[in-house]
């Protein structure tokens, strides 16, 4: 089964360990997809940074997909209360902001006009930056049920989350299996690598997405846990979203 591998949170702000991540996969001979966020928390924008564009437009011409991830990678809800207006706090919100992520799924509780303005914008500092982004994958892959038509009426052709790969241009899906650690807390660190050696013989059955951080390049552990990912998924790899439909 196909083997699609990306490098999340691509930022100015990570540009040594995106470096990292980036020879770890062309040493297996294969090129990542890059999930770009266009103003990392709100202090790196990629338009402020046009060494870091010209990197990026590089890897864009040498065959790197590029995929725009979210606006500022970061839930802010704060703005409901500078703005006065109420957002949902269920347990799906709490889910996606504490359990899921750490306060990073942006997109699970914007609203449809917000959405549209994060994704507009998003997409004006990647023009900036002379990128043309082929998908969206919303941070911490959390997002609303209107989202993904959304996506297909702006032409965008992929886009996932914890189970499925989308195609929203087209309406389609396919199951896969999801490969990625999680470093903020010690026990994070070590169940998502029990988790990845053991989910990664679904493979047998199903695509599989492997899902590099940044983050992870500063644990020596999840260094070595990637490399041996990168190893068991050589000879499979695609290098388009649509290598997985």
């Amino acid at each position: 089964m196909a083997v699609h591998v990306s490098i999340h949170d691509v930022s100015p702000l990570w540009e040594r360990e995106v470096d990292v991540a980036l020879e770890m996969c062309h040493a297996v001979g294969v090129k990542p997809a890059l999930l770009v966020v266009p103003n990392f928390h709100g202090k790196a924008p990629l338009n402020a940074a046009p060494a870091y564009a010209r990197k990026l437009r590089a890897l864009s011409d040498d065959g790197h997909e590029m995929i725009l991830h979210g606006l500022f990678h970061k839930s802010r809800p704060a703005d409901a209360e500078v703005s006065g207006q109420g957002r949902p706090r269920g347990l799906r919100w709490h889910y996606a902001q504490t359990v899921v992520s750490g306060g990073e799924a942006e997109f699970s509780d914007v609203t449809e006009d917000e959405a549209d303005l994060r994704l507009d914008e998003g997409e004006a500092i990647l023009a900036t930056a002379g990128l043309t982004p082929t998908g969206f994958i919303p941070p911490a892959w959390s997002m609303p049920p209107w989202l993904l038509p959304k996506l297909g009426r702006r032409g965008y052709t992929f886009c996932e989350d914890h189970l499925y790969a989308y195609n929203p241009a087209e309406g389609t899906r396919q199951t896969s299996v999801v490969l990625n650690y999680a470093s903020r807390t010690p026990g994070r660190l070590f169940s998502s690598v029990a988790w990845c050696r053991i989910a990664k013989y679904a493979r047998l059955a199903l695509p599989a997405r492997i899902a590099i951080h940044p983050a992870d390049m500063r644990f020596a552990l999840l260094r070595h846990e990637v490399e041996s990912l990168l190893a068991w998924g050589r000879g499979d790899f695609t290098e388009s979203s649509r290598g997985l439909f």
